[in-house]
């Protein structure tokens, strides 16, 4: 007699496995995310888990010599930039972004320039009908591209497509969450899924060398949803971020196993899709006001480029008993720190006053060398001085009041005197190569010299 499945409790949100259902996760610490699940013996399509006692490999040393790996180029400068010049044939890349973002239009515009060139593109859409993906291919004027389009979410038939016929260049699955395995008593979008989709369609295109491109969902805190392995077993993982209300949409690298991390490629909806902004310097900075008192100009760095952006601030009297923290684009702990730091070592205070701290353009900004810019943005609010049009700011700010040098000091400089910026505000520390600069360049060891400079009116 068959042995009966014991029913198990896996957590939606991290993957841990109890023997019983509880409200909260002991793992992760969230509710309502235990799901129960069945633990078959039957291990999932494609897993290649067998009963075999294996073979002896052979081992290799670090040495010798390895020839880089191919690439497919985009055709979207952006695009190659993040993912380091290029897709990997045989390589799995995750991209996850909120609903509506652009990630299919993204998508299905990389599978149609790619298809023009004579490569093969597969593109399976487990939440729209065909239908509908012709007609947003009609939106954007790729109704003549040559993509082979499915709607599909059974993992079996679609790993069948797959083998039958001229091997595929370019995979996509939109989304990871809506497929499902019939070896597995589970529902679409549960863990095991989830995990069992990915690691059958990453061993096809491990072995047939064609490229994968799978969409996740993302959680309300705008992580990827469903377990963290999946991450972990893809080669890169992409973000698409961007505000609703602004046009800009920003495709950021947090994971590449073929190139840099943090890298960026920068691009603006438009009524016949995503287009291209090969300079976003002048795009973040293009509706600036800069004789409004509160606006700083940032010199930032994101992955190797260098990006203008402008830091906005608004200081005024509280009606509160406790005066509020708004911030849009940056780390409010980072506000909250930057605040006392401006209250302890510089005397100014914020105490009585609402602070609005917004980064323009809808960019997000995680770089420490941030807090100079936010910090000349703050006092020049606070005192109604208005900062020089042509200025730049870039310096990390330590609870000592002390200013500390950042990264690619140089690059930074000269996309602001590229861009018309006449001077800068920048770290004493750290060195610069001053011999193609014309930029007038004031260096402070302190943040106590900027608040002089700005002190509030009496």
């Amino acid at each position: 007699m068959a042995k009966a499945a014991k029913p198990v409790f896996v957590c939606q949100n991290c993957g841990a496995v109890s023997s019983r259902w509880t409200g909260k996760c002991a793992s992760c610490e969230e509710w309502n995310t235990i799901v129960e699940e069945t633990a078959g013996d039957a291990a999932p399509p494609g897993s290649g888990l067998t009963a075999s006692r294996g073979r002896v490999i052979a081992l290799e040393s670090l040495a010798g010599s390895t020839d880089p790996a191919p690439r497919i180029p985009t055709g979207s400068a952006e695009l190659d930039r993040v993912t380091g010049g290029g897709i990997v044939p045989g390589s799995a890349l995750l991209i996850g972004g909120e609903p509506g973002i652009g990630k299919s239009t993204l998508l299905l515009q990389l599978c149609a320039a790619l298809a023009d060139r004579g490569l093969r593109t597969v593109y399976f859409s487990g939440e729209e009908a065909v239908a509908q993906v012709r007609l947003r291919a009609e939106r954007l004027g790729l109704r003549d591209a040559p993509v082979a389009l499915a709607s599909e979410t059974n993992l079996a038939n679609i790993l069948a497509t797959l083998s039958d016929g001229r091997r595929p260049d370019l995979v996509v699955i939109d989304s990871i969450q809506t497929l499902w395995a019939e070896a597995l008593e589970a529902a679409p979008g549960t863990v095991s899924q989830v995990r069992a989709a990915t690691q059958s369609l990453i061993r096809f295109a491990k072995s047939q060398g064609s490229a994968l491109l799978l969409v996740g969902h993302v959680t309300k805190e705008g992580q990827i949803a469903g377990p963290k392995v999946v991450e972990h077993m893809v080669d890169t993982v992409l973000y698409f971020e961007g505000d609703r209300g602004h046009p800009f949409r920003i495709l950021r690298a947090v994971k590449n196993r073929f190139g840099a991390t943090d890298e960026i490629g920068v691009f603006e909806m438009v009524g016949q899709g995503l287009r291209e902004v090969s300079n976003p310097s002048e795009l973040f900075l293009g509706d600036r006001d800069s004789q409004t008192p509160g606006s700083a100009v940032f010199a930032g760095m994101e992955g190797t480029r260098p990006i203008l952006v402008e830091i906005q601030a608004l200081v005024a009297p509280s009606p509160l008993g406790t005066p509020r923290r708004a911030v849009v684009g940056w780390d409010a702990n980072r506000l909250s720190m930057l605040l006392a730091v401006l209250d302890a070592r510089c005397g100014v205070s914020f105490g009585q006053n609402d602070v609005y701290l917004n980064v323009a353009g809808g960019l997000k900004i995680t770089e420490p060398a941030a807090d100079l810019a936010a910090a000349a943005a703050l006092l020049s609010s606070i005192s109604g001085t208005p900062l020089p049009q042509n200025r730049v700011f870039f310096g990390e700010i330590s609870l000592s009041g002390a200013v500390r040098a950042a990264a690619h000091m140089t690059a930074r400089l000269k996309e602001a005197q590229k861009l018309g910026f006449q001077s800068a505000v920048l770290p004493q520390a750290g060195e610069i190569d001053a011999t193609a600069l014309t930029l007038s360049l004031q260096r402070i060891p302190h943040l106590k010299m900027l608040a002089e400079q700005l002190a509030p009116c009496d």
